[in-house]
């Protein structure tokens, strides 16, 4: 009898034990932040830094270097929040995956660079072969978009090429002389500029967007998972919160931000990194305060190309 009831108290003890242990995990939770080499991680650099100089940060932040690992880490359930290109945040989100758009912390960031400098305006590349990374997607549907609002047929008037299907590849071929006319974004724009002297910029994409459409380029989207969102708002305004802030420091204190993103790896150096702060177009803005905007961007690709959005418009339950 004796046995028996030592053995139920060992079992209570076990029980209690296991209880104690999984609540002290779930206070141990750790969130995660996928963000983007490049303007996505510039703006939130005193974040990062912020973060990475705490003992006690739940909040870790991963730097990627290409959007389609920010989405597989949302496929896996291991982001928490992600940052990746608003048009590739509609596909996720008409695909069925529970995450809401928080706000656009970068607004545009792609420009024309080449070598010929005889070209002042939109009609002289008629007849020009101009690169251009990753067909059909965001780069390629923008400047095909802008082409023809300044009456340039895109499919007769200019040869489009996409030898160099990566932001890396097309920065490379434009700095070793193989592509005169490319289309590139920040902060590899700065990087090539810093590189050959004899390269300039030709259109800055997001100046170009503002004549024709009267708005800036919802260019990157910040998201968070739907159960974040619904059961912790107090998380997600206090990462919106410092995002925004660190936005905000970074253009004020370009010389400081370099030092950090130069720390960090964001960016190579420091001489970079100054010439790239003020082309990246970095300002943190809530979606809900800029929904009308948000729409305009997107249907500009849906009707140039609704696969892009992932075939439709995202409903209303898109905006946190």
């Amino acid at each position: 009898m004796r046995t028996r009831y030592l053995l139920y108290i060992a079992i209570a003890i076990l029980i209690v034990s296991c209880t104690s242990s999984t609540n002290n995990d779930s206070s141990q939770t750790t969130y995660r932040i996928a963000t983007l080499k490049g303007p996505s991680s510039m703006g939130m650099i005193k974040l990062i830094d912020s973060l990475k100089s705490s003992s006690s940060s739940k909040i870790e932040v991963i730097i990627l270097n290409e959007p389609i690992q920010v989405r597989k880490m949302m496929l896996d359930g291991t982001a928490d929040f992600a940052i990746l290109p608003t048009t590739m945040a509609a596909i996720v989100y008409n695909k069925g995956m529970d995450y809401q758009l928080v706000g656009i912390p970068v607004w545009g960031t792609l420009s024309l660079l080449g070598t010929d400098s005889t070209i002042a305006q939109w009609s002289q590349l008629k007849g020009k072969r101009i690169h251009v990374m990753a067909k059909g997607m965001t780069p390629d549907v923008m400047f095909r978009f802008l082409l023809l609002k300044n009456g340039v047929n895109p499919d007769t008037d200019v040869a489009i090429d996409y030898s160099f299907p990566t932001h890396i590849d097309m920065a490379n071929a434009v700095a070793a002389g193989k592509v005169e006319l490319g289309v590139l974004s920040e902060p590899l724009a700065s990087q090539v500029l810093q590189k050959r002297s004899n390269v300039r910029l030709i259109f800055d994409f997001n100046d170009e967007w503002f004549k024709q459409q009267g708005s800036p380029i919802a260019f990157t989207a910040f998201m968070v998972r739907k159960d974040i969102a619904k059961n912790n708002r107090a998380l997600v305004e206090e990462i919106a919160n410092g995002y925004e802030k660190s936005s905000v420091w970074v253009n004020q204190n370009p010389d400081s931000a370099a030092d950090l993103m130069v720390k960090y790896e964001v960016l190579p150096n420091r001489e970079v990194a100054l010439q790239a702060i003020p082309r990246a177009n970095l300002k943190f803005v809530r979606a809900r305060e800029i929904k009308s905007q948000i729409d305009d961007f997107l249907n500009v690709f849906y009707q140039m190309n609704p696969d892009i959005v992932g075939g439709k418009m995202p409903d209303e339950d898109f905006i946190y």
